[in-house]
């Protein structure tokens, strides 16, 4: 699969999405990196540490999160785009759901968008990432959680996510799908989504995972801070790795990296 200029063998590898909020209020690192030094930073300390892939994020989409204009969310991710693909020869993803941040940032340089709602947020979503022939990650995700049958539902949604983004002309090589953990979902879907994610390669597109320090995890075992949730997150990953997922999308790049390793030397033994 080609992303950007970068070449992944995505039936054989998993590869690391590393997250950079460029926001004030991110539930686990909001704050941190919302200025362009830091984001630059820490985008460099990701690459070092293994993140073939850097997701930007100008609006937080934690539970209870604050709509933010296309305006205002266009001038925190902009510059960071334009910033790391100036210094770094890396993939950059776009974190949005709204086409006008979509094409704002692809235009910046981005190579991929991220879209948490599947296309069917934004009607004009699909056809933009058809129009800038680039990568989409669609992600499972309801305004509820009034399931029939959980893993047949999921898969009828991201079919109809799917079908969108073949409507509107996006090429088969370009897309990736998410079964969205933390979003429209319980804490037992969540579990299973993560248990059965291998489910989702019945579509014929690479897999990414997304598990990194969400609650799902503070749910299971007492943490003080999302950052304490490392080790769940490292569960996840190692899980994902044996069940064919090509990409998992991380906060701490260097520990989810060698459970990579670890994991991959075990399989391929």
């Amino acid at each position: 699969m080609l992303i950007g200029n970068k070449e992944f063998d995505v039936w054989n590898n998993t590869y690391i999405m590393g997250i950079l909020n460029v926001t004030p209020d991110s539930f686990s690192d909001g704050g941190d990196f919302n200025n362009i030094e830091a984001a630059i930073n820490h985008t460099e300390k990701m690459i070092e540490e293994g993140a073939s892939i850097i997701d930007v994020g100008g609006e937080s989409t934690r539970p209870g999160y604050t709509l933010i204009s296309d305006e205002e969310e266009i001038s925190r991710v902009v510059p960071v785009i334009k910033a790391i693909k100036e210094r770094f020869d890396t993939v950059v993803s776009i974190d949005t759901y709204k086409s006008g941040v979509a094409k704002a940032a692809i235009e910046a340089g981005a190579d991929m968008v991220n879209d948490i709602w599947g296309l069917k947020y934004d009607p004009k979503m699909a056809k933009v990432v058809a129009k800038e022939d680039v990568c989409v990650c669609i992600m499972h995700n309801r305004d509820n959680t009034d399931y029939g049958d959980f893993m047949p539902d999921v898969l009828a949604d991201l079919k109809e996510s799917i079908d969108i983004a073949k409507k509107a002309g996006i090429k088969d090589e370009r897309i990736i799908v998410d079964p969205g953990v933390g979003f429209g979902k319980t804490y037992e879907n969540n579990l299973e989504v993560i248990n059965k994610v291998e489910q989702l390669k019945q579509f014929g597109y690479p897999v990414l995972l997304a598990t990194s320090r969400k609650s799902v995890i503070a749910k299971t075992y007492e943490t003080k801070t999302p950052k304490d949730r490392v080790e769940g997150t490292l569960v996840t990953t190692v899980m994902g790795v044996e069940k064919g997922c090509s990409f998992v999308r991380v906060h701490d790049v260097f520990a989810n990296n060698r459970a990579i390793i670890m994991t991959k030397a075990v399989l391929n033994s």
